[in-house]
């Protein structure tokens, strides 16, 4: 509750700054402030406790994903420097936002309440739409935020008809109640019912198929840092919210539920694969290798009792080598009208360390031994095979293969392509975010039982 309360007293002060005209200051101001609502969070991590009859719920879970998002904000708030320099007026409008998209994300995995779960989830897709069409003059970025306003509006809608039904139900909006009086034996119709619409408006939100239609246009119509965050943090949020909901609703999970969350994973990773093997824009690309992701992270639903700890590493994995990635999109693409991989073309020969980095974080993606995405993906198919569920770690493992023919595809253009135009100066910015992110990866590759042990 106290890192909610310091997170949206943060956003307040970033408006003031705008006030009282102290925009150099914002960002390491922000970044300090972050730190230490890091360590606020880490304090309450052995604390667990419920507020307001409920509504918020503090644990492992939330302090464990709160500090991940808290973290990655981080990342993306020191991006914003060198980002909007062209905008400085605005830039205080744009931190704010950044912080209060963080404030519904913590409330997200927070929640206790299914009113505080939908405010949480209006709080973050409200931002990410001001975020998505932020950028004025370009057409693309006007139709990435009508589309994921259109979108997001229908799957928010889908959700409240479900918490609707679940409460005419259960006459009850507190999770904890719903849970329990959902192990009677006669059960209304509507609450079977809720649960699917709640579950396929979270499917819209984490960009699972056949719900992702909205994705790739959108992620390469926004401004590239938009799309870093869309790509990491908004993503890890929503797949985090879906577990928690999961096992907080619904204890027992019937094998007709685990069919469909089967096939749905199967159809999230083939179709994100295959169709990011035809993509030459990277953000494109990246869109349809998240969508592909998100396929892998249903799979902890299979044995939702406890891969609690699985979960958290591999959107750990994931986030930070996506943080990593685009920190050296943001510097190839900075002065470029768009994110074609021919920008790339000789990156190796011109800036070897950004090359390398980019290499790495498209190495952990793809599942590539040392790398924390390796380690990931082995825990998850570790997990699946103990719950029996053999034929889908095959199809699994056969997508992670086709993963490496896309991410091959940049790796080669960056080294065996020659350079469209001279070595530009680097901000120190991007390098600093771009190295501590993949260190960090490494890191969680070399000692996994850190973050495994965590919840």
């Amino acid at each position: 509750m106290n890192t909610l309360i310091a997170i949206i007293g943060l956003g307040i002060l970033c408006l003031l700054f705008e006030i009282f005209d102290a925009r150099k200051a914002i960002i390491p101001i922000v970044v300090i402030g972050l730190l230490a609502i890091l360590g606020l969070d880490i304090s309450e991590y052995n604390n667990p406790n419920t507020y307001y009859n409920n509504m918020l719920i503090v644990g492992k879970f939330s302090s464990g994903f709160s500090g991940l998002f808290i973290i990655l904000t981080i990342f993306l708030v020191s991006l914003s420097h060198k980002f909007y320099e062209n905008h400085q007026t605005k830039i205080s409008d744009f931190i704010a936002i950044k912080i209060f998209l963080l404030a519904g994300a913590v409330a997200m995995v927070s929640f206790g309440n299914l009113a505080m779960f939908f405010l949480g989830i209006e709080v973050l897709s409200i931002a990410l739409y001001v975020l998505a069409s932020s950028n004025r003059l370009s057409i693309k970025s006007n139709e990435a935020g009508l589309k994921y306003f259109l979108m997001g509006s229908f799957a928010s809608g889908i959700i409240l008809f479900g918490i609707c039904l679940i409460y005419g139900a259960m006459g009850s909006f507190d999770v904890t109640e719903i849970s329990e009086l959902s192990r009677s034996a006669e059960l209304p119709i509507w609450f079977p019912i809720g649960i699917v619409l709640v579950f396929i408006g979270m499917l819209f939100k984490i960009a699972a198929v056949p719900f992702h239609f909205w994705a790739p246009d959108v992620y390469e119509g926004s401004p590239a840092l938009t799309t870093a965050l869309m790509s990491t943090l908004a993503k890890v949020v929503a797949v985090a919210t879906l577990y928690k909901l999961v096992k907080t609703m619904n204890a027992d999970i019937s094998p007709a539920f685990q069919l469909i969350i089967v096939i749905v994973s199967i159809a999230s990773m083939t179709v994100g694969n295959i169709m990011a093997l035809r993509q030459v824009n990277v953000k494109r690309m990246l869109a349809f290798s998240g969508i592909s992701h998100a396929g892998f992270m249903l799979m902890t639903l299979l044995s939702i009792s406890k891969s609690s700890g699985t979960l958290l590493y591999y959107t750990s994995a994931y986030a930070l080598a996506g943080i990593a990635a685009f920190s050296v999109i943001l510097y190839v693409c900075k002065t470029k009208e768009n994110e074609d991989i021919t920008n790339f073309h000789g990156l190796g020969k011109n800036n070897p360390l950004m090359a390398a980095i980019l290499t790495a974080s498209l190495l952990s993606m793809a599942g590539i031994p040392v790398f924390g995405g390796f380690f990931a993906k082995l825990f998850l198919f570790n997990q699946a095979i103990q719950a029996e569920f053999i034929a889908l770690v095959i199809i699994a493992v056969i997508n992670s293969i086709i993963s490496v023919g896309y991410y091959f595809k940049l790796i080669l253009a960056m080294y065996t392509k020659e350079p469209n135009e001279t070595k530009i100066p680097t901000p120190t910015v991007y390098y600093a975010v771009a190295v501590i992110a993949i260190v960090l990866n490494i890191a969680l590759g070399l000692f996994p039982s850190f973050v495994l042990d965590l919840l």
